[in-house]
């Protein structure tokens, strides 16, 4: 899978500087090629448990600038936010099979090394559903749900549109109502407002 994604990633444009087969290995290459963003697996050896989601927490926290996407089997939010912690910026977490749509993926690497933030939809999608009886997320509607699933995903507006098969005008009607709804400062940056969604849904779960 290690070389399926390189593949992938050098023939959309990325420059691959390194590959790691284990955690230890993973975090050594990424300190010192220092690249723009890298892709780890949840577990790795040698203990294959969570290795590789310690070694993304580790070079985050050494090298800020550093962003990480995480690809797991896993449907467990305590994964996204152990990974996530207090600053959502360059951080992504994803399930193995949305690997499979190579568009998405590929979208999903470039925001989180350009700072933005990813949040699989699946993960998004449990935790509202645990939490959607607890005030406000319980005043939240079906449509509004996803739309929130969606932005935490870090899609624009109009990327939320296509996602859901709505209008533009539709889904800026939603993420009003949803802003409102959850008490959170509008903002007119994407960052923002996936760092907004992010930190409630954090609270949410807490």
């Amino acid at each position: 899978m290690r070389e399926g994604l390189a593949r992938l990633l050098a023939e959309a444009g990325f420059e691959v500087v390194g590959q790691g087969g284990d955690a230890d290995d993973f975090l050594r290459k990424a300190l010192a090629h220092r690249p723009d963003v890298a892709v780890v697996d949840v577990q790795m050896p040698p203990d294959r448990a969570d290795d590789g989601l310690r070694a993304a927490i580790e070079l985050r926290r050494q090298r800020p600038d550093t962003g990480v996407l995480v690809l797991s089997k896993f449907y467990e939010e305590h994964y996204a936010m152990r990974l996530i912690g207090e600053r959502p910026e360059g951080a992504g977490y994803l399930l193995k099979e949305r690997v499979a749509n190579v568009k998405a993926f590929i979208e999903a690497v470039a925001r989180v090394a350009d700072g933005g933030s990813v949040l699989d939809p699946e993960v998004v999608g449990r935790m509202l559903g645990r939490h959607r009886l607890q005030e406000p997320l319980g005043h939240l509607t079906p449509r509004e749900r996803d739309v929130l699933a969606a932005m935490a995903e870090g899609k624009s507006n109009h990327g939320i549109a296509e996602a859901l098969v709505i209008t533009d005008a539709a889904v800026e009607k939603h993420v009003t109502s949803i802003f409102r709804k959850l008490h959170l400062d509008r903002s007119a940056t994407e960052h923002k407002r996936v760092h907004a969604v992010l930190t409630y849904l954090r609270g949410a779960r807490a």
